[in-house]
């Protein structure tokens, strides 16, 4: 996604690289469902005694409140101002505030310590978003970490006080029970229930709760929106079932079976239900679902192999690099393009006019090399990614892991 989300020219992106329009699925489209499932993998290695008091309950509060607000504050970044502050000042104002809420979300402190910051920000974060001060009317609450973070609040609960029986049991009654919303119950104000952009049930719910605070290029409905967040939360539970069934303590090839068994089964059920639920990431439908979740299935089965029964681990430590920091990079991939276009430089070819910095050194160092704009428009990612991955080898050379 830090190679999706940063194309040179967003008219010029290879196709893999985009979205599905609507209904359908690009390789785009996996990534999202990917992270999710691999969390949900994650959480039986990270709590192998299932025991839920006050401690653990409290440690999961404020470690999804915490991705919660990561999330939130990025919608709030180019929205800060100060006594009528402009261009540079503001900029630097607005920096200065990012990198005190990243440090005080991604600090090492005491857990009674972030539990008062973690509440704090997120208190201040929604009384804004609801505040009579306009710049702050139109904020969007809904996004990629916020859905994350209530994800892992609840599959991570679900996971401590229930067995493998309930956590498919509650899967598979909310992929029925969502399928059941959007195909069978009229949409008020629109009619019969439709999968269509605008009138959906999810569309209508985002509408009537978060009415101002949704996506702006959508402005009617969101796709990390509060109806579709409940399959989401089915990817989790799968990626948590998988995660389970790595634990089983049977042989290597038993789990590749096993895992390739039900990978399979998850690919054709999405696909058999996608004739009458298409598959689509915006609203995040129940086939949609399975089919993703059976893809990533199967390949964290194929990587099992390779790594732990092949043992071929010497292409790994970039990934590692990548995978033991992914939230520094998230969030920093919010702002950096943000604070790119906030500075601007003047324009080499017309001497009396400004030019961002992002589009000076796109038009100016990389279209140039290039005559054909999908490959230039695909290089500038590309280049940033680099970047990227030689301060994230400095963090792990370091041991520097900014956890949540």
């Amino acid at each position: 996604m830090t190679i999706v989300n940063n194309p040179g020219n967003w008219d010029a992106i290879y196709p893999p690289l985009e979205h599905a329009e609507w209904h359908g699925c690009t390789p785009t489209d996996l990534v999202f469902p990917f992270f999710i499932f691999i969390m949900g993998t994650a959480i039986p290695f990270a709590m192998p005694v299932k025991q839920l008091d006050f401690a653990v309950f409290n440690k999961i509060v404020v470690r999804s409140l915490r991705i919660f607000c990561l999330g939130l504050f990025l919608n709030y970044f180019s929205k800060i101002q100060l006594f009528g502050l402009e261009g540079i000042s503001l900029l630097a104002f607005q920096l200065i505030i990012t990198f005190g809420v990243a440090y005080a979300l991604l600090g090492n402190f005491s857990l009674k310590i972030k539990t008062w910051l973690v509440f704090g920000i997120f208190a201040i974060l929604l009384f804004l978003a609801y505040s009579p001060l306009e710049e702050y009317q139109d904020v969007r609450l809904p996004g990629v970490l916020q859905r994350i973070g209530i994800i892992y609040f609840i599959t991570s609960l679900l996971y401590l006080k229930s067995n493998l029986r309930t956590q498919l049991l509650v899967a598979a009654s909310i992929l029925l029970g969502y399928w059941i919303l959007m195909a069978f119950v009229p949409v008020p104000g629109f009619g019969a229930a439709n999968f269509e952009k605008n009138t959906n049930l999810a569309a209508w719910l985002d509408n009537l709760v978060l009415n101002g605070h949704l996506w702006s290029t959508s402005k009617t409905w969101d796709p990390e929106g509060i109806l579709s967040t409940l399959p989401a939360i089915a990817t989790g539970i799968f990626g948590m079932l998988i995660g389970q069934v790595l634990n089983l303590g049977i042989s290597k090839m038993d789990i590749i079976r096993r895992t390739t068994i039900i990978g399979v089964t998850l690919v054709v059920t999405g696909l058999l239900w996608s004739i009458i639920f298409p598959i689509n990431k915006a609203l995040w439908t129940s086939s949609y679902v399975l089919y993703t979740a059976g893809l990533a299935t199967l390949c964290l089965t194929l990587l099992y192999y390779i790594i732990d029964i092949a043992n071929y681990k010497k292409w790994t430590p970039l990934f590692l690099f990548w995978g033991v920091n992914p939230m520094i990079v998230f969030f920093f991939s919010g702002i950096i393009p943000r604070v790119m276009t906030a500075i601007n430089v003047q324009n080499p070819e017309i001497p009396d006019e400004q030019i961002d910095l992002k589009s000076f050194l796109y038009e100016f160092y990389i279209v140039p090399v290039f005559n054909n704009p999908l490959n230039a428009s695909l290089v500038f990612p590309l280049i940033y990614a680099v970047l990227w991955s030689l301060l994230l080898w400095w963090f792990y050379t370091k041991k520097i892991i900014f956890k949540v």
